[in-house]
């Protein structure tokens, strides 16, 4: 796997900070782009761990940041920013980045995968399938105000992972989602995980375990279920 960092150019002269991750043999032309969240940016531990290791598995990838990270602010982006930025990315990485794909999926933690899926709900982006590291179905701690409406209209296949603590996104909640969706889907549960699946120490479990669990899950669902359904 070799790293490259690039430049994607936004209008009226922005620019986006982003990370290309190759795979050096045996490449599959299926690329992943990975958003972050609104409290952290593309290096964020779990978004490198997901990004290196699908390129080691043979899938190009790109994270980036959106333009509030690359400002150094901590407020993100109005929502038509950060669409802006999903938009750019992905035409850079099918376009311009000089890696030969044939098909593009979209993940995001939190924030990042939440856009993606409503711009995929609107046909803003053209990908072929969406991973949610985290996907923030409602404030923290609050069920009366449900993130769910667009995912309904989704057609595309998605991956879920959600831990069983995190407080934006009620397990018992998502299931009941999930089971109204008419596109295919896949759950993960993270026992004992956070929203960022951060698990107690006294579960005696090391956090680059469940970074390669969430990494192997996510190259099975890549090999079976979107290779079925999008081949």
């Amino acid at each position: 796997m070799k790293r490259r960092k690039v430049t994607i150019p936004l209008a009226g002269g922005e620019i986006l900070s982003a990370v290309l991750a190759l795979p050096t043999a045996g490449q599959k032309g299926v690329g992943v782009i990975t958003a972050h969240g609104a409290g952290n940016d593309m290096e964020h531990p779990l978004l490198v761990a997901f990004s290196d290791g699908l390129a080691e598995a043979g899938y190009p990838t790109m994270r980036f940041n959106f333009p509030y990270k690359e400002k150094g602010r901590k407020t993100p982006d109005r929502p038509e920013k950060l669409e802006e930025a999903w938009e750019a990315a992905c035409r850079y990485f099918s376009e311009d980045s000089g890696v030969e794909l044939t098909r593009i999926i979209a993940a995001g933690k939190s924030m990042g995968g939440r856009v993606a899926s409503t711009m995929v709900s609107g046909q803003k982006l053209p990908v072929e399938g969406l991973i949610f590291l985290g996907y923030p179905l409602h404030p923290a701690g609050d069920l009366s105000k449900l993130r769910d409406a667009h995912l309904y209209r989704i057609e595309i296949p998605m991956l879920f992972f959600a831990g069983t603590k995190d407080r934006l996104c009620a397990l018992e909640t998502l299931q009941m989602v999930l089971a109204k969706l008419k596109a295919p889907w896949n759950l993960d549960v993270i026992e004992g995980g956070d929203h960022s699946f951060h698990i107690p120490k006294s579960m005696g479990i090391p956090e680059s375990d469940v970074y390669a669990r969430i990494l192997e899950t996510t190259v099975q669902w890549l090999e079976k279920t979107l290779g079925a359904c999008c081949s």
